[in-house]
């Protein structure tokens, strides 16, 4: 299926992931707050990878 550049996730698995990931971060913020705050940087930066498909339309 659609693929980033940087990664070989599925851009599905980025919408099922995504919610885990924030939900890990919010129970990390009572005991690390530090690795919650990176947890929500990675889940940020990850919506920023483009994805191909999207790339593809604004092509044509």
């Amino acid at each position: 299926m659609g693929e980033t550049h940087f990664t070989s996730l599925p851009t599905a698995l980025y919408g099922k992931l995504s919610p885990v990931l924030d939900a890990a971060a919010i129970g990390l913020s009572f005991i690390q707050p530090w690795l919650a705050g990176s947890l929500y940087v990675f889940v940020a930066l990850m919506w920023l990878v483009p994805d191909r498909r999207i790339e593809r339309v604004i092509h044509e």
